[in-house]
């Protein structure tokens, strides 16, 4: 019969953050969509920039989220440290080795936190979110001069005797026509990262969920309750059990 015990794994902090965000990129993905489709679907100049606008807020909520996250990386549990979360240190890639060697036997590594091959995709995640974010920040300046980077964008491209801060989205008498052309140029290459990333970020949502489940057949663990118990119940003896309570 097999020993089920019980191990803490995931802090209040780390399942916060992941629920918040998985909300915010559903959210960001499809106001994004209709952003895309705009034309197809004839949405308004006015509507356009509700919908950006909205997108926008939803941004904040999402940036502000992932900042947490990298500060909740120096005040949560062990499972919650960047050390436990990405790829590197000392023996990594043995263990990814090893990892994978045994993922594919009859007896599967199990991790009461991230397993090698999990950094991995963890670390693809936060690169593409962070690009997400950044980008998204900047066309929220080019687009509809919000924070952080409108009021400079507003200063770039204000028509002479037009105060910057009075500029509306769309209100091309207001602009500079030099100095705007010369702005969308600069917003260009965000737009298209913003764009990519976004696919790619689809995929890797995808991919996630897949090795998750994947994983939780494979393995056993509890790895989707966990994220809202904050518990793993795993079999034997996992390999990062130094040092944890279980019951």
């Amino acid at each position: 019969m097999a020993d089920f015990k019980s191990y803490p794994v995931w802090d209040a902090g780390t399942r916060w953050f992941h629920w918040i965000n998985v909300l915010c990129v559903l959210a960001l993905m499809g106001v994004g969509l209709v952003i895309l489709n705009a034309s197809s679907l004839d949405v308004s100049k006015a509507g356009k920039i509700t919908l950006k606008t909205i997108h926008a807020w939803i941004g904040y909520v999402f940036a502000i989220n992932l900042i947490w996250r990298f500060i909740w990386a120096f005040l949560g549990n062990r499972y919650a440290k960047l050390k436990s979360v990405l790829p590197g240190g000392k023996g990594y890639f043995q263990a990814l080795r090893n990892y994978v060697a045994a993922f594919f036997s009859d007896s599967p590594e199990q991790y009461i936190g991230h397993n090698p091959l999990g950094r991995l995709g963890v670390a693809v995640l936060l690169l593409l979110v962070a690009i997400q974010a950044v980008t998204g920040l900047v066309l929220a300046g080019t687009d509809l001069f919000l924070p952080p980077f409108g009021h400079w964008i507003a200063q770039w491209v204000a028509a002479s005797g037009i105060e910057p801060d009075t500029l509306a989205p769309y209100a091309q008498a207001m602009y500079d026509e030099t100095a705007y052309q010369s702005m969308r140029a600069f917003r260009k290459p965000f737009a298209v990262t913003h764009l990519y990333s976004f696919y790619f970020l689809a995929a890797a949502i995808v991919l996630h969920v897949a090795a998750v489940v994947i994983t939780d057949i494979r393995e056993g663990g509890s790895i989707i309750s966990a994220m809202f118990t904050g518990r793993k119940t795993l079999t034997g003896h996992p390999i990062d059990e130094e040092g944890c309570d279980h019951e």
